[in-house]
């Protein structure tokens, strides 16, 4: 007799417990819903349902052009698929910038539409407000400092953020100051190791990094980037655990050659 072992989901409790208890945390974007139930089984913690979309789902430059619409699209595929991992949502450019009241009901739709378990939103201190007004809905906020993306031309350049001490300083804060506020947890984005290490002790909520050193108490990556399906992509910060691009183009070269040369079906592949 199979005894059926119940799948505990992992909640924005449970990562908090493993920062205090030292477990790294790991995180990978999702999209859809078999990547995100492949991604799921394999054991990730959380999926981030990435406005990342924009760039490598839908092959825009930035991830501006994204839509509220279409998040909630790709974020329901992923819940679907997932079945113990927390699922995070990001809330597109425009959906929650200077207006707590828009940000909120935005929010709101998120999780009603797609059934994710929380929203992320890139910024400190000047978003602050729509992120306690989307908190006292009881929708967990996981925030997003350092290089934000959204903010791409505002920098002009996805260089590493926080040399200056000025900046610096104001990273600490912010990330306080997004604590105080009640996010669960925070991405921390290409900023020097050093100073990532120092925002994880300055705080008691999980710092998950990308291009932020490894003292921090996770790590995300963009899946497409991370196996290789993306093979544009080479910073730094990125492990490429496959190389999919060319795996996947040697079969449907493979396809092709069979299908051109009448051996694809064959015999036993017909009715």
């Amino acid at each position: 007799m199979s005894v059926h072992k119940e799948v505990k989901r992992v909640t924005t409790n449970v990562l908090k417990e493993m920062k205090a208890a030292g477990a790294k945390i790991s995180m990978l974007t999702g999209y859809d819903f078999s990547m995100a139930k492949i991604i799921d089984d394999a054991g990730i913690d959380i999926i981030l349902v990435g406005d990342s979309a924009s760039n490598v789902m839908a092959g825009h430059e930035t991830t501006l052009p994204i839509t509220l619409d279409q998040m909630i699209y790709h974020a329901s595929s992923v819940v679907r698929g997932a079945k113990r991992a927390l699922v995070v949502v990001d809330m597109p450019f425009g959906s929650y910038q200077g207006n707590s009241k828009e940000a909120l009901s935005n929010a709101i739709r998120i999780m009603k539409e797609s059934g994710g378990h929380g929203v992320k939103l890139e910024g400190g201190s000047e978003i602050i407000e729509s992120i306690k007004r989307i908190l006292t809905a009881g929708i967990p906020v996981m925030g997003h400092l350092g290089l934000t993306p959204q903010s791409i031309y505002k920098f002009g350049t996805y260089v590493v953020r926080a040399k200056e001490e000025e900046e610096a300083i104001r990273l600490i804060e912010d990330a306080k100051a997004l604590e105080e506020a009640g996010c669960f947890a925070i991405v921390l984005e290409k900023i020097p190791a050093k100073l990532a290490k120092k925002v994880a002790e300055s705080v008691s909520i999980p710092i998950i990094g990308i291009g932020a050193g490894g003292h921090v108490d996770g790590q995300v990556l963009v899946i497409h980037d991370m196996l290789g399906i993306n093979n544009e992509f080479n910073p730094r910060f990125l492990r490429k655990y496959n190389n999919l691009y060319e795996q996947m183009k040697s079969s449907i070269e493979k396809y092709v050659e069979d299908v051109r040369r009448g051996d694809f079906p064959n015999e036993k592949e017909s009715y």
